[in-house]
């Protein structure tokens, strides 16, 4: 299925920044609730990621991010996710983050 540019424009990316992790207990697969600074025009943001295969906590705190920020929260287990965290699947099915190569400010939306 094709999309318009006008469709991709609707999706809100920016560049966060973990700030505080920790284990999402009680979910199906292994996964962290992530604090994410967007920014001081989106602030922060709850994302739950199953990146617990590939990354420590320590490893993730502090990471730059790119993250939609304009889903409607979503219920995932007894959590709410503000926004989705994105990544890509490596060749054993685990997360992976799609991370931008050099320092961007916190909040900017992707060109």
């Amino acid at each position: 299925m094709q999309i318009t540019y006008e469709d991709f424009d609707k999706v809100d990316i920016r560049l966060g920044k973990i700030v505080a992790i920790e284990d999402a207990i009680g979910l199906k697969k292994p996964s962290y609730k992530m604090t994410i600074d967007f920014g001081s025009e989106i602030g922060h943001k709850i994302s739950l990621g199953q990146y617990v295969a590939n990354y420590s906590k320590d490893e993730l705190l502090g990471k730059l991010v790119m993250g939609v920020v304009n889903f409607a929260p979503k219920q995932i287990g007894h959590y709410t996710s503000e926004s989705l965290t994105l990544g890509f699947y490596d060749k054993n099915g685990n997360a992976i983050l799609a991370i931008p190569d050099k320092e961007v400010t916190l909040g900017k939306k992707l060109a």
